[in-house]
């Protein structure tokens, strides 16, 4: 497997598997992804935030006091507040949705799921969409997690990407 020669996603694969180790010997994989999508959605829908985890300009002690605050609104579990404490503490904030997208694909991988990124021309109706996901399931070999995306420009058919695998069914190609 090809490794990224991003020193992001060398720093969030470490803290991601770490977070996951703890995690599973916790048993409490379930409730701290829940809660990393938590922190995900805060990300995306607050600049605030976004903006305390991508810029370098904040410093250590900032970025500690304002975790501490967020840790101390939402509640984590004490596994959850402590690691996002860790990171902070560590100046690694950056690394932070990659961390999210690792531990995601680390539970998913424990459950025997894989996750498939399946683009259409037009919304998928649901029979449509069982039937695809039961035959990407036996081609996978396992559970399939579905992301959809629309793009009209593809015209008709499907692209799919599963792990490094895609498979390219549109009209457009």
């Amino acid at each position: 497997m090809a490794q990224s020669s991003s020193p992001v996603s060398g720093v969030a694969d470490r803290y991601a598997q770490s977070l996951f180790d703890l995690a599973r010997d916790d048993g409490a994989i379930e409730t701290v992804e829940s809660e990393l999508a938590a922190f995900q959605k805060l990300i995306d829908d607050n600049a605030d935030f976004r903006r305390l985890v991508e810029s370098p300009v904040f410093s250590s002690d900032d970025q500690m006091k304002a975790i501490d605050a967020i840790v101390g609104e939402v509640k984590p579990s004490e596994l959850t507040g402590n690691f996002l404490r860790v990171v902070a503490s560590n100046r690694r904030l950056f690394a932070l949705p990659g961390i999210i997208r690792g531990f995601r694909q680390y539970a998913a991988e424990h459950r025997g799921e894989v996750s498939a990124q399946v683009t259409s021309a037009h919304q998928l109706s649901a029979a449509q969409r069982k039937e695809l996901a039961e035959a990407l399931g036996s081609y996978a070999g396992k559970t399939v997690t579905m992301t959809e995306s629309v793009d009209s420009t593809i015209l008709g058919g499907l692209i799919v990407k599963i792990g490094s695998r895609q498979i390219d069914t549109s009209l457009r190609t």
